[in-house]
């Protein structure tokens, strides 16, 4: 499973020129992707991953905090997200010029592990709203820092230098 976490300053996402999902102020606007081999367990740890991620300061709390950590969390601050499935996010360009997308997981496997991680994110205390599965959809938000994170849940650990 494969997650693009992007802080932004307010998001959106429009399916038919009808706005589905949104949010104002600091959030986070997340894209996943999903592969054949994901599981249920890999969906609920990395909804936790993303909403416990440390890419926030103080100034973007909807409050007054009395907290001088320079890192704090969507769930510390209580910040929306916005999901939207992404399964180019699994496009394989090693080979000419067209992507192939025989990586990402179909429909049915797909849209279950997306409804995972929304569900997740929501126990968890967040304000979740979504795209629609399997549908055009214009995604609009403003990019804050600029921050953005690629999260792998089921890749091997890379090796670290010694």
């Amino acid at each position: 499973m494969r997650a693009v976490v992007q802080r932004a300053c307010d998001g959106s996402v429009r399916v038919a020129n009808e706005i589905v999902g949104v949010f104002t102020g600091p959030g986070l606007v997340v894209l996943i992707g999903v592969t054949h081999t994901d599981t249920v367990d890999e969906a609920r740890k990395l909804a936790k991953k993303i909403y416990d991620l440390r890419i926030f300061e103080p100034h973007h709390s909807p409050m007054p905090i009395d907290d001088d950590r320079r890192e704090l969390s969507a769930s510390e601050l209580g910040l929306p997200v916005l999901v939207i499935s992404q399964f180019t996010l699994y496009g394989d360009t090693r080979k000419g010029r067209r992507p192939t997308w025989t990586a990402a997981a179909p429909g049915p496997i797909a849209e279950p592990l997306v409804d995972e991680v929304v569900t997740a994110l929501r126990e968890l205390g967040a304000e979740v709203s979504t795209g629609r599965f399997g549908a055009d959809m214009q995604v609009s938000f403003v990019n804050d820092g600029p921050m953005t994170l690629i999260l792998e849940q089921n890749a091997p650990e890379s090796p670290l230098p010694t």
